[in-house]
């Protein structure tokens, strides 16, 4: 196997990895009408959280792969930083 057509396999279970993320995401939290404890509700949340973050990783770097095999050149962002009057003018 060559390493175009691994990358493009790694990708393809990637995607598969964010469908099953998104759908631990859109589970619910609380699931009977029972009273739960604060600590299991938090345990809870911060699951939901990190599958909702491990799923945009893994597709910001899906993306990342694509354009390297693709050999599109990578998008060089500005950022804005906060610059008062005198650091502006300043050289």
């Amino acid at each position: 196997m060559n390493v175009k057509e691994t990358k493009k396999n790694i990708i393809q279970a990637g995607r598969k990895a964010v469908e099953e993320l998104i759908k631990v995401a859109k589970e619910p939290i609380v699931d009977s009408d029972d009273d739960i404890s604060a600590d299991r509700l938090k345990n809870a949340a911060a699951t939901k959280k990190l599958a909702i973050f491990d799923a945009f990783e893994i597709l910001t770097r899906i993306e990342n792969e694509q354009e390297l095999l693709e050999d599109k050149p990578k998008e060089v962002k500005k950022e804005k930083t906060f610059r008062g009057f005198a650091e502006g003018r300043s050289k």
